[in-house]
């Protein structure tokens, strides 16, 4: 659980760090997308908010292999907060009392998990089940190829769950390997669901966030990325809580994701003061 919360600070610094370098190289000069991109990867803020992506993803897979899915589904929610919270410090972004006790439901929500969770469960689940995710990460991938001709209000909650859905795959893709060693994960399905899921669900969100509304496709994800790897994990990879706290898990879990839900809009970080919405650097 600790790893999973390390994950969530991570992701959700990142997003700042990235979202100040993307302010400072947008006013050093002018240019495409791509010359944008080439001042900010000079900046140490982004850098350093890429690599804090890639430890939040390397300390993912560790609680991936040691807590339920459930568990760490809605601490990586929570990223939403600490999102809120390192925007209101660093980028002066000012937090609404609603948005402070959504905050405060988060942590609540987080800590009901920790006391609740149990370990995770032992299951491989059903054989087809790894072919399942490769076959969903596949339709999610064909969503986000598509997705620019997806139109009116539908675009954001469309692309959202299914951005949503990718970074599911990744959850439960990694708890279907059954070892790390390379010449196992060259041979098993599920090591390319995870890829193709989580490149996909970056692909969607991307497009979600381009024309649409950020707080309406980053609810959708939140959603799509917890419910569905929670149900798999309790009904197929035999994850569970501790004796007679089951009730506190799914207390915790509903609570820890309506806080997240009521942080929505950080899911896109602010390209100028305040005023406009959080970026789209959030990760899973």
């Amino acid at each position: 659980m600790v790893c999973a919360l390390g994950a969530a600070v991570c992701f959700g610094t990142a997003t700042v760090l990235q979202a100040v370098a993307a302010r400072a190289a947008a006013g050093a000069g002018g240019g495409g997308e791509a010359a944008l991109l080439l001042r900010a990867v000079r900046q140490w803020r982004y850098v350093a908010g890429l690599g804090l992506d890639g430890l939040g993803f390397v300390l993912q897979i560790v609680a991936l292999r040691s807590v339920p899915i459930y568990a760490v589904g809605a601490a990586l929610a929570s990223s939403l907060a600490v999102t809120a919270v390192v925007a209101a410090r660093l980028l002066r972004v000012r937090l609404s009392g609603a948005e402070w006790a959504a905050v405060a439901v988060v942590c609540a929500g987080l800590a009901m998990l920790g006391v609740a969770s149990g370990t995770e469960g032992e299951l491989g689940g059903p054989a087809a089940l790894k072919w399942v995710m490769l076959a969903v990460a596949v339709g999610v991938l064909l969503l986000g190829l598509a997705g620019g001709r997806l139109s009116g209000r539908w675009r954001g909650p469309v692309l959202g769950l299914g951005a949503g859905f990718g970074f599911g795959v990744v959850e439960v893709s990694v708890r279907l390997l059954d070892s790390l060693d390379p010449s196992s994960l060259l041979t098993h399905p599920a090591t390319y669901a995870l890829l193709i899921g989580g490149g996909a669900a970056f692909l969607c969100l991307t497009s979600a966030l381009q024309r649409g509304s950020v707080t309406t496709a980053t609810a959708a994800m939140v959603i799509g990325e917890t419910v569905g790897p929670a149900l798999v994990g309790v009904v197929w990879l035999g994850d569970r809580t501790r004796e007679g706290l089951g009730w506190l898990a799914v207390l915790g879990f509903l609570v820890a994701v309506a806080g997240a839900l009521g942080l929505a809009r950080f899911g896109e970080a602010p390209a100028s003061g305040g005023e406009a919405e959080m970026g789209a650097a959030v990760s899973g």
